[in-house]
């Protein structure tokens, strides 16, 4: 867990420890009810005057916030590489069901309109994967990819609610439906532009590293 362990205000006094779950004090409480990623157990974690050893420490004490920081850096990385992976797959299955699905005597993927929403999401779609592809060559290189590992995340989760979007509307009154997969990815694919960090984070520290909302 990343907890303060001193009076140090803002990022300072924050520390990495390790709390066993049998640790006095420790228990789990409610369930959360997410409109996704309902294989995902979320749940609410309760300390009550819980104490672990100072030896419970992971790494240096009171460097805990930037470890975190360090860390997301991965964790971003691949939520965008599922990101990229999913909307290329919700492309492929839709492009599949407006092949078959048939209206007015031909398929759907015959409007010309529907092939260009699609090909352009897809064109997005193959940007961002390649400089993914760019971001991770650095990254096994030893390059700080802060920046495009943030730029990244931003871009995968706002193209994943487009792609979701899209494919809903193309797959009609049957996208709206619970027994079709497009009514799970659409719920799912939520969840990337909020955790491991909200737009709203990203966009803040694209503005920091270009030098803006500093005096």
């Amino acid at each position: 867990m990343l907890v303060r362990t001193s009076d140090e205000g803002g990022y300072q006094g924050m520390s990495m420890i390790i709390v066993p779950t049998s640790t006095p004090g420790f228990s789990v409480g409610r369930k959360l009810k997410k409109m996704g990623n309902n294989s995902s157990d979320t749940a609410e974690l309760v300390l009550d005057d819980v104490r672990v050893p100072v030896r419970y420490t992971i790494g240096e004490a009171g460097r805990g916030f930037q470890m975190q920081m360090a860390q997301f850096q991965d964790e971003r990385l691949w939520i965008c590489y599922m990101a990229v992976t999913g909307a290329r797959r919700a492309i492929d299955r839709t492009i599949e069901y407006l092949q078959m699905r048939e209206a007015f005597g031909k398929p759907l993927l015959a409007n010309q309109y529907i092939q260009y929403q699609l090909a352009e999401l897809v064109a997005d779609i193959d940007v961002l994967h390649g400089f993914l592809h760019h971001t991770a060559e650095r990254y096994v290189t030893g390059e700080d990819v802060t920046r495009a590992a943030t730029v990244a995340k931003l871009q995968a989760g706002r193209l994943s609610r487009r792609v979701a979007d899209a494919c809903v509307q193309f797959h009609g009154g049957m996208g709206y439906a619970e027994e079709m997969w497009v009514a799970r990815y659409f719920r799912d694919c939520r969840l990337g532009s909020i955790g491991g960090g909200a737009d709203e984070v990203m966009l803040r520290i694209i503005s920091m590293l270009e030098g803006m909302g500093r005096k």
